[in-house]
């Protein structure tokens, strides 16, 4: 299995969190991302994106269809993160779009097996792959796109 977690892009500050849109740079970085990660995914993806509106966004930007996962809003544990793509048993790729520090904890678990603080840029992703133990394929930061 491998498991893409792509952080939502840069987003507008405010109120109410889950209605917080893109910002016009936010938007360049998931054009940005989602035109490389068009290069290098394989047949069979899947993209699972929180309900946030930024991260609807985020994976708009792909342009393929998705699904919305409430598991994935704001504040989502790792556990659930994992579950939310079939970690480890499910085929093929899954590729979340989520939030920040969730998708750095479930990063950190998968490769540590501690959840701890592991920072992803915004739009930027982690690409993790298992064979017999997890291995990170890539780290990408929409800056150097």
């Amino acid at each position: 299995m491998e498991l893409i977690l792509w952080r939502h892009a840069e987003a507008e500050e405010g109120a109410p969190d889950l209605a917080r849109r893109l910002t016009p740079r936010g938007e360049r970085e998931a054009a940005r991302v989602a035109g490389w990660l068009r290069q290098y995914l394989p047949a069979g993806f899947r993209v699972v994106a929180s309900p946030a509106q930024r991260a609807q966004q985020t994976a708009q930007a792909l342009g393929v269809p998705f699904q919305t996962s409430p598991v994935l809003a704001p504040g989502a544990p790792p556990a659930a993160i994992l579950a939310a793509a079939g970690w480890p048993g499910a085929h093929g790729c899954a590729l979340l779009v989520g939030h920040q520090p969730d998708l750095g904890r479930a990063a950190a678990l998968l490769v540590s097996g501690e959840a701890r603080d592991w920072h992803i840029d915004k739009g930027g992703l982690w690409w993790i792959a298992a064979d017999k133990r997890p291995f990170v394929k890539a780290v990408l930061s929409p800056d150097l796109l």
